[in-house]
Formats: C-alpha cells, structure tokens, sequence
C-alpha cells in the first residue's frame, strides 16, 4: 500500500539571518489528523521554521510543500487561505479590538458568508467558554491564559488545515498551562491537525503522536513522541523535573 501523501512536507530547508544561519537542512512532515511537535532550547530555530511555514520569513534554500503543491516562495497572505493558520508566539491579539472582533478578523478572507461566519465564532465560544463571557472586552485588558486562547480561537476561524501553534504556553501559570493543553488535546479529538512548537517538552510529548528535536538549526532526535518522551538523552536535556 503506498504510503499517503503528508500534508505538510518540509526538504532541506535553510534559512538565514545575515550571516547566521537560522536553519540548516530542516526537513519534516505533517500528516493530516497529526500532532506533531518540535522541541528544543531558546534559539534552537522553533519559531523561524514557524516563521518559515506560515510565509513570515523567506527561506535560502529548500522547499516547502503543502497539499503537495510547492509554496515556497507563496506569500504569507496567501497561505491562510490556502489552508495554515498561526497562533504565533507571544499571541499578538488586536489589543484595542474586542474579542468578538478578533475572531472576526481571524475570518478576513473567507467568502463562505455571514452566517457560517456567525456560526463558527459560536464554535469557538463553545470550545472556549471565557472567550464567551468577555465577548464584548477589549483583547489588550485581558489575562495572558485569556489572549493565548484568543489566539488560538483566532486562528481556527480560519477554517485551517493545519494548525501551527507556537510556544502555547510561554509566560503562563502552570495551571493556565494545564489549561491549554487540555485544549489541544480538545482540537486533536475534533481532528485538527497541528503542528506544535513548545518549550514545555514534557506536556508537548504527552499530547503529540510524533516530536523532532531541533537544536541550533538541525533537527537531532525523531520518531513517536512516546518514545522520544522515554529517551535518555530527551530526558537529561529536556524534560528534567517535567518528566
């Protein structure tokens, strides 16, 4: 039986910032249904191969493929219709905009219409109860845990194929943290398929069916998060008092 055709497939992917180079031959896949996560340190290349995904950052050399059509050289805008959302690190919520707002402004580009539109923005009041209550407030007076699941919410109006979550829990209470997770495993019953950068290794294995561990711009480690969460040398490096 062939093998199916991932849904996101990343080849030799490099990526400079002046003369640093950010990435070196990062290649990946994303299968539709997945959680797939990348963990490793600060400055490890997460949030640039995130960056590089979803069309913020231009790549050096490589190819991006996505419904297995070339989209390396598409520009960001583009890519949200055609199917990748980000909820990017440090969530970047329209402040002064209200929270109904901003889950409208995550549906910019849609032509489905109002109602559907309508419709999905009750979607995620239902998969994020407080988002319900502070409907009306604007996103910049809320709690950190409150714009991450803006964000989040945001980012799903978009109706997307693939998800990139990135750095979810970064200057959150470990409760809110908790919290979170337990919303991601949430979208992964509903079958979204995500892609997850997070610092916190312990619960991003716990969540995702594959992990890769990236470290200074090369990935070192792959396979099933199970048994990357079992590895030795994941343990020793990443998962200390987490594990």
């Amino acid at each position: 039986m062939p093998e199916q055709t991932p849904l996101l497939r990343v080849e030799a992917l490099e990526l400079h910032y002046g003369a640093v180079q950010a990435l070196k031959g990062v290649s990946l896949q994303v299968h539709a249904g997945e959680v797939v996560t990348i963990i490793g340190g600060n400055g490890a290349g997460k949030s640039t191969l995130m960056k590089a995904i979803s069309g913020l950052e231009p790549t050096a050399a490589g190819r991006i493929e996505f419904l297995g059509q070339d989209i390396t050289r598409m520009p960001g805008h583009l890519r949200v219709p055609f199917g990748i959302a980000q909820s990017p690190e440090g969530r970047q919520v329209f402040a002064d905009q209200s929270v109904h707002d901003n889950l409208l402004l995550g549906a910019y580009h849609r032509k489905d219409g109002s109602a559907a539109i309508a419709a999905d923005v009750e979607q995620q009041f239902n998969t994020f109860p407080r988002l319900r209550e502070r409907r009306a407030q604007m996103a910049g007076t809320m709690s950190g845990g409150e714009q991450q699941m803006l964000a989040i919410a945001r980012a799903l109006m978009s109706r997307p194929k693939l998800l990139l979550l990135d750095e979810p829990s970064l200057g959150l209470a470990p409760l809110i943290v908790k919290e979170i997770f337990a919303i991601v495993r949430q979208l992964k019953a509903q079958g979204v398929t995500i892609l997850l950068v997070e610092q916190m290794a312990n619960q991003a294995l716990a969540v995702a069916d594959r992990a890769y561990v990236l470290e200074t711009g090369h990935f070192t480690l792959q396979g099933a998060a199970a048994d990357l969460r079992r590895d030795p040398k994941v343990r020793a490096a990443y998962l200390g008092a987490q594990a």
